[in-house]
């Protein structure tokens, strides 16, 4: 077994459960944010527009829309600072990545949800 990751998972926390999801999902990230000695939740909530990197290192960018502005936050999915995920609904896309929706505004910015 090759040594890196053997020493990895030997440093590796005990890892959360979360739902799966995908590009195209909107999500609700619950995400501690300490300012100070005082502490709170922010729940941000937004569409998954990418999953990147593998194994321990995974993370994911949300966007959303906040006053006419997209504004994107990217989190690493092993975070000490995330609470939890809630998968609100699940879009229908066809694309791994979608960055063609920083161009688009209004209605022509929605995904489609998936038919059950």
């Amino acid at each position: 077994m090759d040594l890196i990751k053997v020493v990895e998972e030997s440093f590796a926390r005990e890892k959360k459960e979360f739902p799966k999801f995908k590009s195209g999902d909107t999500v609700t990230v619950a995400y501690r944010i300490v300012e100070g000695n005082k502490e709170r939740i922010q729940q941000y909530r937004g569409v998954v527009i990418r999953i990147s990197g593998h194994g321990d290192n995974k993370r994911f960018t949300v966007r959303k829309v906040s006053d006419n502005i997209g504004v994107e936050r990217i989190f690493p999915l092993n975070s000490p600072f995330i609470e939890n995920i809630i998968l609100n609904s699940e879009g229908k896309v066809r694309r791994a990545k979608l960055y063609y929706l920083r161009s688009l505004r209004g209605k022509k910015a929605r995904i489609k949800k998936k038919a059950f």
